[in-house]
């Protein structure tokens, strides 16, 4: 039994807790300078081999960046994208051992105008990453978010990639490379005299608006984070970048991979957080800070100065349940505290994640979502979750009259009736809307028809505006919940509306001719 006077000190054991006085585990003489994992205490120099060992393999196992490719950077001023950029930086100098072989550039979106800040710190931000972007040597963008309201249509389509390479392309490329002497590499630039693109007062209102037209910050997020990706990657092509290296950690993505799961992203893990995502087609994107944790990061950036400039997000200073995004990095990073493999379990995880792709019926590809580009998760037997949910959702539409179910018309623009009839002109010039004909979907010389009032309805003509199509089978699950918890869709980019108006004519026009055309056995008949 217990007693009292008895003392139990003696005969406890305390774990052992690494002390920074114990010797390098690989040179096994200096001193360690930090510990990373139990048992895994470097120097100062050692670390550094080993940091940037780790992004060269991870770059040369892959091989998806072939030599004198151009890559864009997309920097936020955090952390882990800083410290990307810098590997980068040290990878091109002349005195490295190996040698990156591409060619680099840098992009940053200001996304002040989504916390409300004014226009004087917005600049002062964008000055501190210009002074960073400057000493590196390569060319760099500074791009407003409210750029994203005038991109056009096609960056929600998925381009044509560029044909599969054969075996030997990524050698025979590296040794064109070598022969060349790297003269394709970026020369440093003269500094930029306007720190922040001018941005129209309108502009800036008009993100504001969609942005609070959002109910939930858990969608909000989602959205903004959607809205960054089109634009970098509109910057991407237009600039002439095949890659996009994002800045995501291991943390980073462990947080991402269990937030997708919960707002319904299963099926698009694969894209969301895997090493390279092909979704946009021409346009890869690459995460090559994926196998470094947030702990590492930081080591990294302290130990040689690697300069971040704090930028706050629409999340800052707002406690841990204000959304999901929130809660789940609470939780991982608390239970990595206790339990230090938590990060790289759920990381593995993500590892061994693939996406099938549901092809159309027409042999034209997948079926992608209007917002994210990715494969559309929604063709799942009747017998389903997925189909009970719509069902609920059809059942209480008339009591919630949600912006998820259609696309509700401008102000100022009329509403167009559903089409009844065909689509094209005759030989005649009768049909598509002539007067006396009884087809109809092209103006007319009273200049009714095509989806104006009075008109027959119709299909293809470009002036017809469907501002009531249904948004439900142009979005994946995930994407579907987002635009639910919108107030109203008026806000969404003019891109995104066009591209919807256009793929809902081509499946309305898929359907007129639906008789017409081959099934994909018949095709040998």
């Amino acid at each position: 039994m217990c007693q009292v006077e008895e003392d139990y000190r003696g005969e406890m054991e305390r774990a052992a807790v690494p002390s920074v006085s114990k010797k390098c585990v690989k040179c096994k003489e200096a001193p360690a300078a930090l510990v990373i994992r139990a048992g895994d205490a470097y120097c100062r120099l050692c670390f550094k081999d080993f940091f940037t060992h780790k992004f060269k393999a991870v770059l040369g196992k892959n091989r998806i960046i072939f030599p004198g490719e151009k890559v864009l950077l997309a920097v936020s001023g955090g952390p882990s994208s800083c410290s990307m950029l810098r590997q980068v930086q040290e990878g091109l100098s002349q005195k490295a051992n190996k040698k990156l072989r591409f060619v680099p550039g840098i992009a940053f979106i200001d996304e002040g105008a989504a916390i409300g800040q004014s226009v004087e710190e917005r600049q002062r931000t964008v000055a501190e990453l210009q002074a960073v972007f400057e000493a590196t040597g390569f060319p760099f963008f500074i791009l407003p978010l409210e750029q994203v309201l005038d991109l056009p249509a096609s960056v929600v389509a998925t381009n044509p990639a560029p044909s599969e390479q054969p075996a030997g392309a990524y050698k025979a490329a590296v040794d064109r490379f070598v022969e060349t002497d790297g003269s394709s590499f970026p020369t440093p630039q003269e500094p930029k005299e306007t720190l922040l693109p001018h941005v129209q007062q309108s502009h800036t209102l008009m993100l504001q608006q969609l942005l609070g037209s959002v109910k939930t910050l858990t969608a909000r997020e989602e959205l903004l984070n959607t809205l960054r990706q089109h634009l970098l990657v509109h910057t991407a092509r237009t600039e002439g970048y095949r890659k996009l290296m994002l800045g995501d950690s291991c943390t980073r993505l462990a947080v991402k991979l269990l937030t997708s799961i919960s707002l319904g992203r299963g099926a698009q893990l694969a894209q969301d957080t895997g090493f390279s995502d092909s979704r946009y087609g021409d346009v890869i994107l690459v995460r090559p800070m994926r196998d470094y944790s947030a702990k590492e990061v930081a080591y990294y950036n302290h130990l040689f100065t690697v300069p971040c400039v704090v930028v706050p997000g629409v999340d800052t200073k707002t406690v841990e349940k204000a959304s999901i995004q929130r809660l789940t990095e609470s939780f991982v990073t608390k239970l990595q505290t206790d339990f230090p493999s938590t990060v790289s379990t759920i990381y593995r995880t993500s590892e061994k994640l693939q996406t099938a792709c549901r092809k159309r019926s027409g042999g034209d590809g997948c079926e992608r979502c209007l917002l994210c580009v990715c494969s559309l998760d929604t063709a799942v037997e009747e017998a389903s979750a997925f189909q009970a949910t719509l069902i609920s959702d059809q059942l209480s539409g008339s009591k919630r009259g949600g912006a998820a179910e259609t696309l509700r018309p401008k102000p100022g623009r009329p509403e167009s009736p559903a089409p009844t009839a065909q689509c094209c002109s005759s030989a005649e010039g009768r049909g598509c809307g002539t007067p006396g004909s009884d087809a109809g979907c092209c103006s007319s010389a009273e200049g009714r028809g095509c989806g104006r009032p009075g008109g027959d309805g119709g299909c293809c003509s470009s002036a017809k505006l469907p501002e009531t199509t249904r948004l439900q089978s142009l979005l994946c699950y995930s994407c579907a919940l987002t635009v639910r918890d919108m107030s109203t869709v008026d806000h969404l980019p003019q891109y995104i509306l066009s591209e919807a108006q256009r793929r809902q004519r081509r499946s309305q026009m898929r359907e007129e001719i639906s008789d017409f055309l081959l099934d994909d056995g018949d095709e040998g008949n």
